[in-house]
């Protein structure tokens, strides 16, 4: 095989997109890649965005990071006619794709939320789990005497690094800075899905669970152990999948002291998927948009299918996921696992928030934990799926410009936390047993 520089690789994606040629650019996806991505896929994705933005009109230089013995990560700046988004590719040793993603445009540099108290707590580097998927994470440690509560953060569906960053916004590390400087030790992680893609690809039995549980406990312990931190008072805390996940790793590591919701979703995928897409097109209706909710609609149908085996193609299924994981998460029930544990939880959800919402997913919460008084749910009306306060109907475009977590959440979530509830919360869970 010729090798090929990643850059030159990231030029001759974007070259083949622009003409069309969406097959030639499967034929560069490393196997992992072409198992859980068509052309198809990629073609509507493109297209979409073009109704959205209209034409590209310069593309800009692309910007490499240094490989941490894996494939080579670039970041291609594409300009169009109304905004910009960043194509972002993994280049392997091969010159194969091993990721392919549009991302929000990397305009400016994230700097901390105003209300961040930055010299009230300590950084470090950790390691969360074992062996070959481990991932890097960072732990913000309070300054002054503990033992403190500690949180470990969870990030939403998607290979996100340890800040959850989506263009120019970190929501993860919003709230981590935001809960640190007011006494919270907090540990967020890169995602296995980020760290290792290409070892999470080429594992076709891959579940939610592996992708969220073993980290979230280890993260679980790492904090336990610190000596500045309260080991009967660590909590997780996930936002959107993570947060609907984090009953299940509750479940898993019983030392776990409650949990924090943020738009966590309930909804079954496949309803929810066709749900937004269709959303998405009423904004901006035409012929890609309609082609996605084509798209979307069979491969929902399928991913629901009681036709459904571990055989089926992950380029028929919602995202490009494994029917393995699909069905794993197709037998977990989110509501029912936080219904049968034994601690308290507070739930958070954005008013403006089009992807978990109040009518769909908020309200199966409250059903299902409406009989916990040890359970506070919170709406934020103001607040999009980020926890981004603003006004009017909420855009996927709102992400692409830099904004904040709502200070008001990480008030909530660091008064919930608060010392002195831990102490309650540990006396009435004494006077029950």
């Amino acid at each position: 095989m010729v090798e090929r520089a990643p850059t030159a690789v990231a030029a001759t994606v974007v070259e083949m997109a622009q003409s069309g040629r969406f097959e030639d650019i499967e034929e560069l996806f490393a196997p992992p890649l072409r198992a859980v991505v068509s052309a198809e896929t990629v073609r509507v994705a493109w297209e979409a965005q073009l109704s959205t933005m209209g034409s590209i009109t310069a593309v800009g230089a692309p910007i490499t990071e240094p490989p941490k013995g894996g494939p080579v990560r670039i970041s291609l700046p594409l300009t169009y006619e109304r905004g910009g988004l960043t194509l972002v590719m993994s280049v392997d040793a091969d010159g194969l794709l091993q990721g392919l993603q549009l991302a929000p445009a990397l305009t400016t540099p994230w700097t901390p939320p105003p209300h961040t108290r930055r010299r009230r707590f300590d950084e470090h580097e950790v390691t969360v789990g074992s062996g070959a998927l481990a991932v890097p994470g960072t732990m913000s440690v309070p300054r002054g005497r503990g033992p403190r509560p500690g949180v470990v953060l969870l990030s939403g569906g998607g290979p996100f690094d340890r800040d959850a960053t989506s263009g120019p916004n970190k929501p993860l590390k919003d709230l981590a800075w935001g809960l640190a400087g007011r006494g919270v030790a907090v540990l967020r992680f890169d995602k296995v899905t980020h760290a290792h893609a290409d070892q999470v690809a080429a594992r076709a039995g891959f579940t939610i669970g592996d992708e969220y549980v073993p980290h979230a406990v280890a993260a679980v312990h790492l904090l336990q152990d610190h000596p500045a931190v309260d080991a009967a008072r660590v909590y997780v805390a996930g936002h959107s999948a993570g947060g609907k996940v984090a009953p299940r790793v509750a479940a898993a590591e019983p030392s776990v002291a409650g949990l924090v919701l943020l738009a966590a979703d309930a909804e079954p995928m496949p309803q929810a998927a066709v749900r937004v897409v269709r959303h998405l097109a009423s904004l901006n209706p035409g012929p890609a948009t309609q082609a996605a909710v084509e798209m979307i609609t069979r491969q929902a149908a399928m991913t629901g299918s009681p036709d459904l085996s571990p055989d089926t193609p992950a380029t028929e299924l919602l995202f490009g996921f494994t029917a393995a994981y699909h069905l794993d998460l197709r037998g977990y029930d989110p509501v029912a696992t936080a219904a049968a544990l034994d601690k308290p939880m507070l739930i958070l959800q954005g008013g403006r928030d089009y992807q978990v919402t109040v009518a769909d997913d908020l309200s199966r919460w409250r059903a299902g934990l409406a009989h916990r008084p040890d359970v506070t749910i919170r709406v934020h009306d103001a607040d999009d799926h980020m926890f981004f306060a603003g006004s009017g109907p909420s855009t996927p475009s709102d992400y692409e410009s830099p904004q904040h977590v709502d200070p008001a959440v990480v008030a909530d979530i660091a008064g919930w936390l608060a010392p002195r509830r831990g102490m309650l919360t540990r006396l009435a869970s004494l006077v029950t047993r």
